[in-house]
């Protein structure tokens, strides 16, 4: 009974130690809503390993600030050092880890400022005793935790979420980043007076520090909102361009082909009449390539190539080795919409990939680039293989992929010898993704596999 009378006076009474020691299991609940909150609010997936990770390494740092770096500094470093983990732990963009500091921030910050007000006048406890209350500190703590949870089960069930696109440009991408981190040290300031000086500043004003703060919020969502759709409609309209393109070239070809067709029929049965297959199969094969070059347009759809970013990157490069006179087959046969690879990594490499193809074959006398997309279902990988002629028979393929290797004989080696050696570093961030290389006497070849 002793033993209770002490642990309840201690929790009862002022105690700045007891409040130390119950602040890392609090810490540690916060962190972990915290989390479920940014992930489901920005569909972030991470594995269960990445997120205990972050709690943990996130709640020693917490820890580390509430003991030995004053008030309000340790707040402002914990600000920081969140986005930070979000970012190399949970593997996310720049962009995403600050929002999720910001989501968080904001909602904690209400829930907080709603909670503690409501105790306290409930209670009828003044703020400079409450706070050192350990009883009340954590009575106050499990409420807003458990509202924010139920807040959690909400906007899962809800399917509620902030759609974040990839595809702003880096400059104002960099502003936005510039504008959330002001708006965050903002609210790390509003929030910290607000809980400094609870007795002092009036509840009304209290609540129209919470409205600013939502108006700020909301601003800031509908700016990002808004820059992600001009550049989502300004990346289709590159592509409905390419694909207009690509339309029209089709067409000319099927009217060349439909006005040429007697004249192909009557010189097939010329061929026949005369009995000259040497002649005929010269003449087919000719044929033969008119009619691939009108698949491989055919196959440059949007519909088909269900992914803009892949699809831009094959119709751009596919029309450059057009312009070279160089004959580029495309076969694809893969729903793009779902692979196990950022878009932007896998853009990089097929850009590098393509471009070394091209140049290459430009310089061939049979200037050919194959490129074939396909799922292989017995080894649960997704294929591109990038195949092109070339005259460099003795490359060697064990060194490509070295930083300044080239096996171009011009003078600017300083531009050269980077491409392969960025598609090995993108490589290497991944632990599900080969890219094999091999050559003979007619082909180089290069075959990236992903594997779900």
């Amino acid at each position: 009974m002793e033993i209770i009378n002490t642990i309840w006076n201690a929790l009862n009474t002022e105690n700045e130690t007891v409040i130390r020691i119950i602040s890392l299991p609090m810490l540690i609940l916060e962190l972990t809503i915290s989390m479920l909150l940014f992930t489901t609010l920005l569909n972030i997936t991470a594995t269960k390993k990445q997120k205990f990770l972050y709690v943990i390494l996130l709640s020693l740092i917490g820890l580390l600030n509430i003991w030995f770096i004053p008030t309000p500094y340790n707040t402002f470093l914990n600000i920081f050092a969140c986005p930070m983990l979000v970012c190399l732990i949970l593997k996310t963009n720049v962009l995403k880890s600050i929002l999720s500091e910001i989501v968080t921030f904001i909602i904690f910050t209400i829930l907080t400022l709603i909670v503690t007000n409501i105790y306290m006048i409930v209670l009828n406890l003044p703020n400079n005793i409450f706070i050192n209350i350990p009883i009340h500190k954590l009575c106050c703590s499990l409420l807003m935790y458990l509202f924010a949870y139920l807040l959690y089960l909400f906007f899962k069930h809800s399917n509620i979420s902030i759609s974040v696109s990839n595809k702003i440009s880096k400059r104002k991408r960099f502003v936005l980043i510039l504008n959330l981190l002001a708006g965050i040290i903002a609210i790390a300031i509003q929030s910290y007076i607000a809980t400094l000086y609870t007795n002092y500043i009036p509840f009304t004003m209290t609540l129209i520090s919470i409205v600013i703060l939502l108006i700020y919020f909301f601003i800031n969502m509908y700016s990002l909102s808004r820059t992600s759709q001009l550049e989502v409609t300004a990346e289709r309209l590159e592509e409905e361009q390419l694909y207009n393109k690509t339309i029209t070239i089709l067409y000319d070809n099927i009217r060349g082909f439909k006005h040429n067709f007697n004249n192909i029929v009557q010189a097939l049965g010329g061929y026949i009449s005369t009995n000259n297959m040497e002649g005929l199969q010269n003449y087919y094969k000719d044929l033969l390539n008119d009619s691939q070059k009108a698949n491989s347009l055919a196959v440059l759809n949007p519909s088909l190539i269900n992914n803009p970013a892949v699809y831009s990157i094959l119709t751009s490069k596919y029309h450059e080795a057009e312009k070279l006179e160089i004959k580029m087959n495309l076969e694809i046969f893969l729903d793009m919409e779902n692979l196990n690879i950022k878009t932007y990594d896998l853009t990089i490499i097929l850009g590098i990939l393509l471009d070394n193809a091209i140049e290459a074959s430009n310089k061939s006398k049979e200037k050919e680039v194959n490129v074939i997309i396909r799922k292989d279902n017995k080894a649960n990988r997704d294929l591109f293989v990038i195949e092109n002629t070339y005259i460099n028979k003795n490359v060697d393929v064990d060194r490509i992929f070295e930083k300044g290797y080239t096996s171009k004989n011009d003078k600017d080696t300083q531009s050269h010898g980077l491409g392969l050696w960025n598609v090995r570093k993108i490589i290497k961030k991944y632990g599900n993704i080969n890219l094999f290389t091999n050559k003979d006497d007619k082909l180089f070849k290069q075959q990236l596999e992903i594997y779900y």
